[in-house]
């Protein structure tokens, strides 16, 4: 009986509604109710988009969208485009990367073919541009640059000029060489030797964005219809890259403004049912900061989430650092919950530019990272990394390198580096006018100022021959100590030269700064970052710019800016 009543009860209520509808439909035509329908689904469903759409969060679309708008009302849109056509008129090859006198760009092919002597002359000619960086005064970019290294690496590799790890049953020597560097590798991380693999790649950018495709495809293939990366606000951009390649939202997570490490708290709220991997720096590139490995590898073990560790940077000092005498915390595979790693052997391994290798705890993992096309009209085509075709020199460069420094090589040079880099912290410490960000125990070390614009002191350091790293968000410079800086004398001239610039600026610590570090800062303050985008986007246009701006009447045909 209570069941019959409360089915009428339940039956009233809904011819009620439907009677509720009915009477509100009343003078309108058929045509207008399917139209009203149309537009109503079509809101909601646009509306649920902008909201939930997964690969960019909400607030940073908001300002894309509100920007947006204003930029196309005329007034202010000319403005912000007069604005922008000044700061553009500076940011061309002419003004940015200057030829010699008398140089010109090669725009076609010459009809005849160079000789050797003039090939050999050309190139010298072209070298000959660079910045000096033997001396030292490079922050990272060469991590060695010995003559014997660079005698052995050009042996080895001019023998593998015309191989291609494509092709291992041409190839085979190579395609050893390929599986030893992985091997070793892993090794140097204390990867299980028979569960741990890994691939060379090209470098730290294609080794990341390899992991973030391997744990987009885990996820995808246990039922993640959106997948996203956790990580620290300071980790490399490849992961912002690999997010938009591949379509995954990245989550970025707030550093501890004391330590610079990732808040690992904000870090544990952070992680959803879409969350398809995990990830900290050892060290991080903007401060030189490790991240807290083993609280984030037990957020994976918690969760079920791969966990990455992303030692591209150092990972070839951190491996020998505690045999150097610098023990670290553990964090690499002997921590519970990391699934993989990436580390530059072009870097601190000393190899050839083009080397990096990608690491997994278990070729389960490695397995997604593969791309396959079983159907192709070809054959069945398969590559373990992004490429098809690939260079074998810088392989075997990298293998030759390994194998001459071996481990007590690379402790020896470890220890010279971190000792350097500590020495640097310890001096620069002591100064009143600028601060150490965090507790660096690596190799970069970056400094902040609440005195001055610390771009001033990177300008400062400029004239005086250095080049440094300028970081943002906040505003820093670091120097990342190589092996050039181990040489006699270089750490004390760049202290000395730090010292004395800050001195020279706290004569007028309020002053504008001026030069290419200026617009880095200005950079920093404009809140519509579609302009900076576009501002980056006319920086990498010069880079590919061969107009002769000394022939006015050609620069347009050339492709003047």
């Amino acid at each position: 009986m209570e069941l019959d009543k409360t089915l009428k009860v339940v039956n009233v209520t809904i011819q009620n509604a439907l009677n509720t509808i009915d009477l509100h439909c009343e003078g309108y035509r058929p045509f207008q109710l399917i139209l009203y329908t149309l537009i109503t689904t079509l809101v909601i469903l646009k509306s649920w988009f902008f909201l939930f759409k997964k690969d960019e969060p909400l607030a940073k679309r908001s300002k894309k969208f509100v920007f947006r708008w204003i930029r196309r009302m005329p007034i202010v849109g000319n403005m912000i485009k007069k604005e922008v056509g000044k700061v553009k008129d500076h940011i061309s090859a002419e003004k940015l990367f200057k030829l010699k006198p008398g140089m010109r760009y090669l725009r076609q092919l010459p009809r005849e073919g160079y000789s050797d002597s003039k090939i050999i002359h050309e190139v010298d000619e072209y070298l000959s541009m660079d910045h000096k960086w033997d001396n030292g005064s490079v922050s990272g970019a060469i991590y060695n640059g010995s003559p014997e290294l660079t005698n052995i690496v050009g042996q080895v590799c001019s023998k593998f000029t015309w191989t291609n790890p494509l092709h291992p049953d041409v190839f085979p020597g190579l395609r050893k060489m390929e599986a030893e560097v992985a091997r070793m590798v892993c090794d140097m991380f204390h990867g299980d030797p028979l569960e741990s693999s890994g691939t060379v790649t090209s470098g730290g950018t294609e080794s990341i964005l390899l992991a973030v495709k391997a744990y987009r495809d885990w996820a995808l293939d246990n039922g993640i219809e959106h997948p996203e990366i956790v990580c620290p606000v300071s980790a490399h951009a490849a992961f912002e890259k690999a997010a938009h390649y591949f379509k995954v939202k990245i989550v970025q997570v707030p550093l501890d403004t004391k330590t610079w490490k990732v808040d690992i708290n904000k870090m544990k709220k952070a992680i959803t049912k879409n969350t398809c991997m995990i990830m900290g720096s050892a060290p991080q590139f903007p401060h030189g900061i490790i991240d807290p490995i083993k609280d984030i590898a037990a957020l994976g073990l918690k969760y079920g989430i791969p966990v990455h560790v992303d030692a591209c940077l150092g990972g070839f000092l951190i491996a020998f650092m505690e045999e150097a005498g610098f023990p670290l915390e553990p964090f690499d595979f002997r921590v519970p919950g990391v699934t993989s790693i990436s580390a530059d052997s072009h870097k601190y391994g000393y190899a050839p530019k083009g080397t990096s290798c990608i690491l997994y705890s278990s070729p389960k993992w490695r397995t997604y990272q593969y791309f396959v096309s079983p159907d192709w009209q070809g054959g069945m085509y398969a590559t373990p990394t992004l490429s098809g075709s690939r260079t074998g020199t810088v392989i075997s460069g990298c293998w030759a390198v390994m194998v001459k420094f071996g481990r007590i090589g690379y402790v020896d040079c470890t220890r010279k580096v971190i000792k350097t880099a500590r020495y640097i912290t310890k001096e620069l410490s002591m100064l009143e006018n600028i601060f150490i960000f965090g507790e660096p125990k690596v190799c970069v070390v970056a400094m902040g100022s609440l005195d001055f614009d610390i771009f001033r002191l990177s300008s400062a350091m400029t004239e005086l021959g250095w080049n440094l790293n300028s970081v943002q968000f906040p505003s820093a410079i670091h120097l990342c100590c190589t092996m050039l800086h181990t040489k006699p004398g270089v750490a004390d001239r760049f202290v000395k030269d730090v010292k004395q610039s800050v001195q020279n600026i706290m004569m007028n610590p309020k002053k504008k700064n001026t030069g290419a570090s200026a617009m880095y800062g200005m950079a920093q303050t404009i809140p519509d970052r579609s302009l900076v985008s576009e501002l980056t986007g006319a920086y990498l246009d010069a880079m590919y710019d061969t107009s002769d701006y000394r022939n006015n009447g050609d620069s347009h045909r050339n492709g003047h800016i």
